[in-house]
This record gives structure tokens, sequence and C-alpha cells, in this order.
């Protein structure tokens, strides 16, 4: 398996320090708000490296935090008049809940930087010592001069680095480029005692310690958002780095952003959606495949149009499922034949399609190919007006490589049809139509069922119903 990695810039062999276990570290968000979709995307990408991970045979420590103290939370505090522990667990809380509607596992541990606080100024601590931080006046920062490398993640130059900081004087700072460790608290904010007085971290020493107390000074893999190589990213390397002389991480896996009309979404701009609003007009399986129907490092473009492909793509699949399982449930031949047995052995080769794109740095998009190549492969070998002419063991040979292989994008297409008296109501005015050769009447009645985005499919045994798109 080969992982795109940012630091080398090229897909490098993946080799866990240890074998058979991987750990992994996810910079997760700022609670002051709901997910947006561009959140959600980083969710359900590293949900899926780790879920494929774990398919080949690792053993996975996934460490994603939540930052609970920051300006933005602060500001909320005070406009609101609550304290800032109340607004950050109504956003975790909503945040966890949005995750697993989408699909996604827990992570093996969610610390949060407000309780990690000793590790924190452990690690300050440990930076003056040897000299590559120092304190003024309350305030302690990293002297990135000090750091032998400085830059090597997102390839940035350092005199560029040092021009475009200087818009950002600080008297305090030595060089415009040092960032902050730990800053004096402002009145109504939140604080801790530290040896350089009450205060709080600064954003990037979060990580870094949460990193070293959970994982270890070297993990295999650190992943998040592009927007994160610099300077969050950047930063964690220097500072972790300085204080456990050993590399950070082995593996550095970023992923593009969501753009609307272009330009990234983001809150700080107003031109995000919230996952919350979109899943009250798609359902969350179709936001999950739709944000890993294109390539994890790719920037994807969010738009009514990209949903609703990604809706008929979804249904198209769960329909060969619904027709595999319709077969199985009405046909009376229960042994394969030998066409049947050679058609079972040649839908193997989806499967290795699809881990042959897995394996070749996580590619989704060409995985969601071999997806729709297997559904087409099904809907050509069976025909749902003539069940008996395909065997039970065929079907379900054929619907438990389709499931095996949707599971592991996390994606359920066993979904059973709900009742539904009124489309159940129009189907039969539309069969006693039928039956009595009111053939204007089927027809008017067949548009209104897909109006309501309902499919009908007359069958010898009947008629089969699905709704279109999802």
């Amino acid at each position: 398996m080969k992982i795109y990695n940012t630091l080398t810039r090229k897909k490098d062999e993946f080799t866990p320090i240890i074998p058979g276990e991987v750990s992994m570290y996810a910079c997760g968000q700022t609670t002051y708000n709901y997910i947006h979709i561009g959140n959600a995307r980083f969710y359900v990408i590293f949900d899926m490296v780790r879920r494929y991970l774990e398919y080949k045979g690792y053993k996975v420590k996934y460490v994603q935090n939540f930052t609970d103290v920051d300006d933005k939370i602060i500001k909320l505090s005070i406009e609101n008049g609550v304290p800032t522990n109340e607004i950050v667990d109504k956003y975790i809380a909503a945040a966890i809940e949005d995750i697993e509607s989408l699909g996604c596992g827990q992570a093996t541990i969610n610390p949060r930087a407000t309780e990690e606080m000793p590790e924190i100024i452990d690690m300050i601590k440990i930076l003056i010592q040897k000299g590559y931080a120092y304190e003024d006046n309350g305030s302690v920062y990293y002297e990135t001069a000090k750091s032998k490398g400085y830059g090597k993640l997102s390839r940035k130059n350092t005199d560029d680095l040092e021009a475009g900081a200087r818009v950002e004087i600080n008297e305090n700072k030595r060089s415009p480029m040092d960032f902050v460790l730990w800053k004096p608290d402002k009145p109504g904010e939140p604080k801790w005692d530290s040896p350089w007085g009450t205060g709080r971290p600064g954003w990037h020493i979060e990580c870094s310690a949460m990193v070293k107390k959970y994982l270890g000074s070297t993990i295999d893999i650190h992943c998040g958002g592009d927007d994160l190589i610099f300077p969050h990213h950047e930063n964690e390397i220097a500072q972790s780095e300085a204080a456990n002389d050993a590399p950070l991480a082995r593996y550095w896996m970023h992923n593009g952003q969501i753009n609307v009309e272009g330009k990234k979404m983001a809150k700080s701009t107003g031109n995000f959606t919230t996952y919350r609003d979109l899943a009250t007009r798609f359902p969350p399986d179709v936001i999950r495949f739709y944000l890993l129907s294109g390539h994890y490092r790719m920037p994807m473009e969010y738009g009514e149009e990209v949903l609703l492909a990604a809706a008929n793509g979804l249904s198209r699949i769960k329909n060969a499922w619904s027709s595999l399982t319709y077969i199985m449930e009405n046909t009376d031949s229960k042994v394969m034949g030998k066409d049947e047995e050679d058609a079972i052995e040649h839908a193997k080769v989806y499967k290795k399609s699809f881990e042959a794109a897995m394996d070749d740095d996580f590619n989704t998009a060409d995985a969601v190919a071999a997806i729709f190549e297997l559904t087409r492969y099904i809907n050509s070998k069976i025909s749902v007006n003539k069940p008996g002419d395909t065997s039970y063991g065929f079907a379900n040979g054929l619907r438990d490589n389709l499931i095996f292989i949707c599971e592991l994008m996390g994606l359920n297409i066993e979904e059973k049809q709900q009742a539904d008296p009124e489309i159940e109501s129009l189907i039969a005015k539309r069969q006693e139509a039928r039956k009595n050769k009111d053939w204007t009447t089927a027809d008017a009645i067949r548009g209104e069922l897909l109006s309501l985005g309902v499919v009908l499919e007359d069958t010898a045994d009947g008629v089969r119903w699905s709704r279109k798109g999802f």
C-alpha cells in the first residue's frame, strides 16, 4: 500500500513503526459552530482510511481532538453571556451525533485541549529549557530561527515567510516568524495557572502535547485539511521535534477543500452550509457517497447538481442490491449452474479493482468506479422479470460481493423498502386500471408516482417500486 506523503511530495510505501499497528492523529474542529460540509469531508475521509487499514489487518489507534479554547469560542461566550464550556459541550455533542450519522466510527480517543493542560505546560517548559522558546511579559514564544528545517512540510522559503510575517509585528517577539506557545489571559477569558502567569495555550502546542501523550513522540500518520499545512502543522513539527528529539510523523495526509463557486468553503467567510442543514435535503448516506466520489487530495465543488448525481448513483447501487434480494426471495432454483459459478468467479475482478484503487493512496474515486462496474455486471446477469432463471446461490454470491465492497466504504446499501400507504394505494389503482385496459389512467398514475420520485418496474410476479435518487 502507498500513501501520498505531503512531507516527501510523493507516494511512499506504507510501513508502520510497529508491525501490525497504526498510530493516527487527526486535527479536529474548533467547537464554536455545527460542522459544515467541508468538515464532514475531513471526518468521512479519515474514517475511510481507518476502516481500510483495519481491513488490511492493522490495529489502529485513532486520536481525533477537539479544540475547545479559542478566540472564536470566547467571543461567542461573551456575546451570549454563557460559559465557554456550555458552548463547547453543545457543539461537541452535535459534532459526534453528526459524525455518527455519516457512518463514521468513533475515534479511539477524542481529547480536548483544556483537559490536557499539564502536558501542554510540561512541553513548553521543555522547549524553554532546551533554548527553543523564550518568555516575555507572561507570553511564551517559539523561536523559529532555532528550528532546523523549518518550512520542510509546506516547502515555504523562510525568507519569504519572514517578509510576510512582518505585517503582524509584535514588539515582544524576537522575530516576526516566532509563534506563541502561551498567552496571558484577558478579562473574562478562561485561564490556567502556569510558571509564566495565568493564561491559556497557543493553538499549535495543544496538538503536539496530545499527540505525545496518547500516541508517543513519533506516530505513523498525521492528518488534516490541507489548509492546516501552514502554519499549524509546520509549527507542530517544529515544536514537537525540538521537544522530543524525534520526527513527529512518518506520513502526512491532507484532504482537499470543498469549494463553492471556486472558493474554499469556510465559516470565516460565511459561504458554508452546515451538515445539519444539508441533511434535511439529502440523506446522510448520499452525502457520504458524494464525499467519497472524488480523490481525497483534490478539491471538490459543492452544489445541488453534484449531490443529485451522487443520490442517483447510490440509488443504482441500492437497486442492484434490491434486485438480487428480490430474486433470492422469489426463485425456486437453488443450485448454481456452471455458467453461474464462472460468473461468480469473474465478479472477484471488481473486488480486486477496488483494493488496487484503495492501495494506491486511498483512491476512492477509482474505488467507487469499481463498485459501479460491479453493479453493471450484476444487472447484465440477472432479470427480475424472470427470477426463476437465476439460482439463489448465484444471486446471494453477487449480493455478498456488492455488500462487502460497499461496507468497506462505510456505505450501507441494505435497505428494506418501507411501507407507504399512499404509494401502495396508487399502485393498486394503476393495477386495476391495467386490468380494465384503461391505459390512459394507468399512464397518468405512473406519471404521478414518478413526480413523487417513485419508479415502477412491472415483473412477472407483480410490481416493484423504488425511489429515484434516494
